[in-house]
């Protein structure tokens, strides 16, 4: 099991890429990079530094102010009669760089029209406009980082809390690609002896030696077990978890989205069916990224629009992973509220017990026994709306793991390898058990090493990769 080669010209690398890598619209920066080996004569072609050397003598890691022209280098003039915009260029040099090629990244005006002038610049004088995420697949096919770290580039960008965002960083250093190369060593050893016995069994691993390999499979399967349990977390991270809050007119659902969000998002009026519409908005929550949506309170709708909005909030309370039922303090327990309770009773429920502020009419029986978590707030007076987001959390969590845990795997394409990984990993225990020959046992151990491969890049197709860097914007 080698490392695939591939030919550099398959994959573009002989090209030098260039695209756009700050978001757009206006800003006071934005940056055209510039990748390949000849990034640095093309910067010479369009860059007139104010001391006059080209970028090609610049030392790396150093930034130079001038101009990016489309003509004459003429010097002395500020600006050149031909400037398109003033600049400050970076460079970067092979193999210290993102890509582990020269690198030039030109900081110009953020405004859409300069940053495209500049780029088309640069395409004219020879590169090509790079593909989604393809610097990061540079800097993988270089042998910058490996592939789980290049996914988990896409991790750190997309972060929606600082929870996510170090579980992306954690990813990023290598914590889960240092642990997955700890066990392919641990494997290859255990895979050497057992060929070894095939190839000339009559110096066939005594009794000792396999127990010695059973201890080791042993434990690289107890740590692939640890690794999976730990997934549920990382996908909450990595995906965020999907909340509605749901209850009869006029319970305060939008007084609650309001408390949680800590601004006034939806529309709050005494009035029962104020909102008519769902209302979405993404939370940080104990680190979790929560999508929560407010949704319209009417149970018998009195015309077209509000009929939508029943059937919109009938979908989005089937595809809730958590469902916060609100009722009201300070009103009887209804019959609306009856037949919330006998609808939602086998899901995944939350039920809060709003408006404590008020005088207290609502009999609490039918909800303390069918719900046992059950959270008393005051929306409006913002009463106990901490507790709320930490049961919010414990639900989530479910007694699980936090961001501080070492490895927490976020991506579905390493949790599926895994899998398959570890039951491969089992499948050889048993091998072992059942006193199979070698062959059996080298075969389980290569399809699990080959699922570990799989994660790290060691084994790709072109097909895998472009999978995984479409998903990138093409600045990354």
């Amino acid at each position: 099991m080698h490392k695939k080669r591939f030919d550099h010209t398959n994959f573009g690398l002989s090209d030098t890429i260039a695209a756009i890598s700050t978001a757009p619209g206006e800003s006071g920066i934005g940056i055209v990079r510039i990748s390949g080996k000849e990034a640095l004569s093309i910067a010479d072609k369009i860059f007139v530094s104010k001391d006059g050397k080209p970028p090609s003598v610049f030392k790396s890691y150093t930034l130079h102010y001038g101009w990016i022209v489309n003509g004459s280098r003429q010097q002395g003039i500020t600006p050149p009669k031909d400037a398109i915009d003033e600049a400050l260029i970076s460079v970067m040099l092979s193999p210290k760089s993102y890509t582990k090629e020269d690198i030039v990244e030109i900081n110009c005006h953020g405004g859409i029209v300069a940053l495209r002038a500049v780029l088309d610049l640069v395409l004219e004088k020879g590169c090509r406009l790079a593909e989604p995420g393809e610097f990061t697949k540079r800097a993988f096919l270089n042998g910058r980082i490996d592939l789980s770290q290049a996914e988990a580039v896409l991790d750190v960008i997309r972060a929606k809390t600082d929870s996510a965002l170090k579980v992306g960083l954690a990813q990023l250093r290598g914590v889960l690609s240092s642990q997955l190369n700890r066990k392919r060593k641990v494997l290859f050893d255990c895979l050497s002896v057992l060929e070894a016995g095939i190839d000339f069994p009559e110096e066939e691993a005594g009794a000792g030696n396999l127990k010695k390999i059973r201890s080791k499979i042993e434990n690289i399967n107890s740590g692939l077990k640890d690794i999976l349990e730990s997934s549920a977390c990382g996908r909450i991270f990595r995906e965020g978890v999907n909340a509605v809050i749901c209850g009869k007119p006029n319970v305060g659902k939008s007084s609650l989205l309001n408390a949680l969000l800590k601004e006034e998002r939806s529309i709050v009026t005494p009035v029962a069916g104020t909102t008519r519409d769902t209302i979405e908005e993404v939370i940080d929550i104990r680190g979790i990224p929560v999508c929560i949506v407010d949704t319209a309170g009417i149970l018998e709708p009195r015309d077209m629009v509000e009929k939508k909005a029943v059937q919109r909030t009938h979908r989005y309370i089937d595809a809730a992973d958590l469902i916060i039922l609100l009722f009201d303090a300070s009103r009887d327990f209804s019959p609306e509220d009856g037949f919330l309770v006998k609808k939602l009773r086998n899901k995944n429920v939350l039920a809060v017990i709003n408006k404590i502020d008020l005088k207290q009419k609502l009999g609490t029986e039918k909800i303390l026994k069918n719900f046992k978590n059950v959270i008393r707030i005051s929306a409006k007076r913002l009463k106990n709306v901490d507790a709320l987001e930490q049961a919010i959390a414990d639900v989530v969590y479910n007694g699980g793991l936090n961001a501080s845990d070492s490895v927490l795997v976020s991506n579905m394409r390493h949790i599926q390898a895994i899998k398959k990984s570890q039951k491969s990993v089992a499948e050889a225990l048993n091998s072992l058990d059942n006193k199979l020959s070698f062959e059996f046992i080298s075969q389980n151990i290569k399809d699990a090493l080959l699922n570990i491969d799989g994660i790290l890049g060691k084994d790709f197709s072109e097909e895998l990769l472009d999978r995984i860097f479409s998903d990138f914007c093409i600045g990354k």
